[in-house]
C-alpha cells in the first residue's frame, strides 16, 4: 500500500465521489395533480460536467490548492513509507545475493536477516495502512468545506438563472445535450471570482 500513489491518484477519485446529480429542493408536500389538466410548467434544466472542478489550470482554483496543501502535509510520511520500501527491496536483494552465493553463509545470520525483513514487511503494511487511515481523514476535513461551498455556490447560480435542475454529466450518461445548456465554464468562472485560491485551509484536529 504506498501512500505516494493513493495522494496522486486523489484527483481521480475526487472527481467521480465529490458532486452528485443535484436538483433544487422539492417541497415535501405536492400539491395534488389536477384532474382537468392544465399548463405544463416550463421547466429549465443545465448541464455541469464536476469532472472540469479538478483542471489545473481551468477548473476551480480552490482544489488546486487544498491538493497541494493536503499532500505538503503528507511529504514526511511518504518519505519514511519510500524509505522503508526501499531498505525492505535492500535486504531482500542481500539475502537472495547470499543465499546464491558459492561460499558458506552462516545460517544464524541469514536467519537474522530473514526474521528483520519480515519484520519490516509488517512494519510497511502497518504504517501504509496508518497513513491510508490519516490521508482519508485529513483529506475530507480539508475538502468537505469547499464541497459544502459548491453546493450551496450551485444552488444559488441555478436560482439567480431560473434553473430548476442541474444535472452532473460526469456521473450520469448522457446520450446528447445541447452545448447551450452547459454552465460548467459559467460556473466555475464565477465561483473562482468569489471564492479566491487562498482560502484559509481547517487545521488538523
Amino acid at each position: 500500500m504506498r501512500l505516494h500513489r493513493l495522494i496522486v491518484a486523489f484527483a481521480f477519485v475526487t472527481s467521480i465521489a465529490m458532486i452528485p446529480v443535484l436538483a433544487q429542493t422539492k417541497p415535501t408536500t405536492q400539491p395534488a395533480p389536477s384532474q382537468t389538466g392544465g399548463a405544463v410548467p416550463d421547466s429549465k434544466i443545465a448541464l455541469i460536467y464536476s469532472e472540469a472542478f479538478l483542471d489545473s489550470k481551468a477548473g476551480i482554483a480552490r482544489f488546486g490548492t487544498l491538493l497541494t496543501t493536503l499532500n505538503k502535509e503528507f511529504e514526511k510520511t511518504q518519505s519514511d513509507i519510500k524509505s522503508l520500501e526501499q531498505r525492505i527491496a535492500q535486504l531482500q536483494d542481500e539475502i537472495t545475493k547470499a543465499q546464491a552465493a558459492a561460499s558458506v553463509v552462516d545460517p544464524k545470520s541469514l536467519q537474522a536477516k530473514a526474521d528483520q525483513l519480515d519484520q519490516l514487511k509488517k512494519d510497511y503494511q502497518r504504517k501504509g495502512e496508518d497513513a491510508q487511515a490519516l490521508y482519508n481523514k485529513r483529506r475530507t476535513e480539508i475538502f468537505q468545506p469547499l464541497q459544502d461551498d459548491i453546493g450551496k455556490a450551485l444552488e444559488v447560480y441555478a436560482k439567480a438563472h431560473s434553473i430548476n435542475v442541474i444535472i452532473d454529466g460526469s456521473q450520469v450518461p448522457v446520450v446528447y445535450a445541447s452545448d447551450a445548456i452547459d454552465i460548467t465554464r459559467a460556473f466555475i468562472a464565477e465561483f473562482n471570482s468569489k471564492n479566491p485560491a487562498t482560502a484559509a485551509v481547517i487545521a488538523p484536529k
